[in-house]
């Protein structure tokens, strides 16, 4: 296929204007028999057409688990309690019920898992993953289905796709999965596609190019993207937004430069000194965060982060902080929220 025009979405330009993902105090608590915790506490934001947010934190801060319940994945049941707002293309989330979310999974909002081998069924073949999603959502019949399968997989860059409709997940590589699993993401050009560590386990060379192609389906489909990574690498230019979380809870966010220029929470400033920089002389130690995240079953009264942070006080520990410590601290930027109440880099506004 050599034009993306023919997957390209016809949008009302009303629809293009308003939000393509709206979170509003996104809760999810996870019930084990140690205890509740509170994966994902209190998180809101926007999302418009055509933009990225990225979503950074260590591993265990909940970012994926809030990435699968802004998909649908995870909801209120035995061992989980889902609460607050989630619309998609305009759509309740959490008020669709089954067949609702068998819907809206491909048409509006698709997404790219961790781990691309555990993503694909290992007993089917390629083709198949493809025109089934096909198949339900669009008028198909199987040749057509077919044909259009194998477009989506020259669109991702899979070379001789035809041939490979024909081949099972594991005699591809790792790359060429993870783009099986991006041209399943598009089949049916999703409103919204959240990306959950897109390039891990793929060599340096594999993840810029599972980036690029990202960035280049984004301009050209039109889509909002969530961008969930532990790596800031990943995110720095490639995001639009940046949303920081440590245990459970969004510490920062700002605008990507605003964020990687001037950071204010000193879990961001921390993150970004742990980064290993190419102007630094060879075997040099990388600055660690000491101290581990905390028990998520019994979390601190006070800022989550005030254990391991060099720059915590006694007022650290007493409540959580909240998101509008710009506005408190007088050193507001619009667009840019901290939870801290004593923020680093404050003298440089």
């Amino acid at each position: 296929m050599n034009s993306t025009s023919a997957l390209l979405p016809d949008r009302p330009a009303a629809e293009q204007e308003s939000p393509v993902l709206i979170v509003d105090d996104l809760r999810t608590q996870i019930h084990t028999p140690r205890g509740d915790v509170q994966a994902v506490d209190g998180i809101s934001f926007t999302l418009g057409r055509g933009k990225t947010l990225g979503i950074v934190g260590e591993s265990g801060s909940g970012k994926s688990v809030l990435g699968r319940t802004i998909m649908g994945l995870y909801s209120t049941g035995p061992t989980m309690t889902v609460s607050g707002r989630v619309l998609i293309a305009g759509k309740d989330v959490h008020t669709l019920g089954a067949s609702g979310l068998r819907e809206l999974w491909g048409s509006d909002v698709g997404m790219v898992f961790q781990d691309p081998m555990t993503a694909l069924n290992p007993v089917k073949k390629v083709g198949v993953h493809l025109t089934e999603s096909l198949r339900r959502h669009r008028t198909m019949n199987r040749a057509q289905a077919k044909a259009h399968a194998a477009e989506l997989l020259n669109l991702v860059g899979i070379p001789e796709p035809r041939r490979r409709l024909d081949q099972y997940p594991h005699e591809l590589s790792g790359g060429m999965r993870q783009r099986v699993v991006i041209a399943m993401s598009l089949a049916n050009e999703p409103a919204l596609l959240i990306a959950d560590e897109p390039t891990t386990a793929l060599d340096v060379t594999v993840q810029k190019q599972i980036l690029d192609l990202l960035d280049r389906l984004q301009d050209e489909l039109g889509m909002a993207i969530v961008l969930i990574s532990h790596n800031l690498g990943v995110v720095a230019g490639r995001a639009d937004r940046v949303a920081v979380m440590y245990a459970g809870r969004v510490v920062e966010t700002a605008d990507a430069a605003a964020l990687f220029g001037l950071p204010h929470h000193p879990y961001t400033e921390a993150l970004l000194e742990a980064i290993p920089r190419l102007d630094q002389p060879p075997h040099v130690r990388l600055a660690a965060i000491d101290g581990a995240p905390p028990n998520m079953v019994a979390p601190p009264i006070g800022c989550r982060f005030a254990p391991r942070c060099r720059y915590a006080q006694s007022d650290c520990t007493l409540a959580p902080p909240s998101l509008d410590g710009a506005v408190t601290r007088g050193i507001a930027t619009p667009g840019h929220s901290f939870a801290c109440y004593h923020p680093v880099n404050a003298g440089g506004q």
